[in-house]
């Protein structure tokens, strides 16, 4: 008996997956029934080595073992279907079904989303990647709602390089020739310096030649760039700590066609990667301070006192406060300050170490296609 019934689920196994072969974009999902495949582009301005964009791979290859292959993914990184600024739009438009870059990169288009990039005081990238998917599900800004979010990422704090003068004091901050970009240009002037406008790539050569004085910028620019062979001073300027704020994101018409039981397993390996995201972004600036230190003598880690830290919230404190005022008149009246900088003390003494977050990374987060 027991024989019989076995030889008949092998029969029965034999039967539908020759039904699934004879079908050319037929697959049996999770549910147990039979859909054609789902193939999904996804487009990513990381390029593939950055452990961001592996990350958002990984997310590729879980969704497809989850599904049984249901669901298939042309990865594209390294903004090679568009820029990143145009990352968005390529979403809205069908051109990508997702989409992963900054808000930042679009001024205007988010303008509560974009409040997260201000000095509201970060200080662990881990904590800020926790703190940006908490805002939106919090408040769900209408925004947003011609996309399906699925989840977001918060760099870690920007602090501020210097090459060749120290900076432990507002007062010697002022007349220094800052790169900056984007709210990170606003605080170089409220700082009472002169901001100078460069990409990432450009600072480098810049920071070299002295044609600026320092950068502001995450920590992890420090290895990843190598802008740790070029200063000698970082100031880690935490009461003021600001980040890049990122998206990943999902056409509308494409969610809302999968079944449901698809959309859950999208839904549940996006929030599973949140604690991925949030471990790489501690991980990169430990590795840029690692980088920094290992250097020659004269490498400097410098913190602000006490005393210190309120002076530079003050002075950048014109910048938030415009930026709530503008958000007021137009109507958005939630108190979004007080979530972030209530959310940013509840997970600081949750928040894993930066020194276990690099060790984690390096044990999980792996490419896929190079293995």
């Amino acid at each position: 008996m027991k024989r019989a019934l076995i030889v008949g689920l092998v029969l029965v196994l034999g039967l539908a997956m020759g039904l699934v072969a004879c079908g050319k974009d037929e697959k049996t999902t999770t549910a147990g029934h039979a859909e054609e495949t789902w193939k999904f582009t996804f487009n990513n301005f990381f390029p593939p080595t950055n452990n961001i964009g592996i990350v958002s791979e990984m997310l590729c290859a879980e969704i497809d073992e989850r599904t049984n292959g249901a669901v298939k993914f042309e990865y594209l990184p390294g903004g090679s279907l568009t820029k990143a600024d145009k990352v968005f739009d390529s979403v809205v438009t069908g051109i990508a079904d997702l989409g992963f870059s900054c808000f930042t990169y679009t001024p205007g288009v988010f303008p509560v989303m974009e409040l997260l990039d201000y000095p509201l005081g970060y200080s662990h990238g881990y904590v800020d990647t926790m703190v940006v998917n908490e805002f939106y599900n919090e408040f769900r800004p209408a925004e947003l709602d011609g996309v399906h979010v699925l989840c977001l990422y918060g760099t870690g704090p920007q602090v501020l390089f210097t090459a060749s003068k120290p900076v432990r004091t507002l007062a010697d901050v002022k007349g220094m020739v800052i790169r900056s970009t984007g709210v990170g240009a606003a605080i170089a002037g409220a700082l009472g310096a002169e901001g100078y406008a460069a990409a990432q790539n450009e600072a480098y050569e810049l920071l070299s030649k002295n044609t600026i004085d320092g950068s502001i910028a995450p920590r992890e620019v420090l290895a990843g760039w190598k802008h740790g062979e070029v200063v000698k001073y970082l100031t880690q300027c935490f009461p003021i700590g600001s980040i890049t704020a990122m998206y990943m994101v999902m056409n509308k018409d494409k969610w809302d066609q999968l079944p449901a039981d698809i959309q859950q397993v999208f839904t549940d390996v996006a929030q599973e990667s949140i604690e991925a995201f949030a471990k790489v972004a501690a991980a990169y600036d430990h590795a840029g301070v690692e980088f920094f230190t290992s250097l020659e003598q004269g490498r400097e880690v410098i913190d602000l006192s006490e005393e210190e830290g309120a002076a530079w919230k003050a002075a950048v404190r014109p910048i938030v406060d415009k930026k709530l005022a503008d958000l007021k008149a137009a109507g958005f009246t939630d108190d979004y300050e007080g979530f972030v900088t209530s959310k940013i003390q509840e997970w600081l003494p949750k928040a894993p170490s930066e020194a276990d977050c690099a060790a984690w990374v390096k044990d999980n987060i792996k490419s896929p296609s190079a293995q």
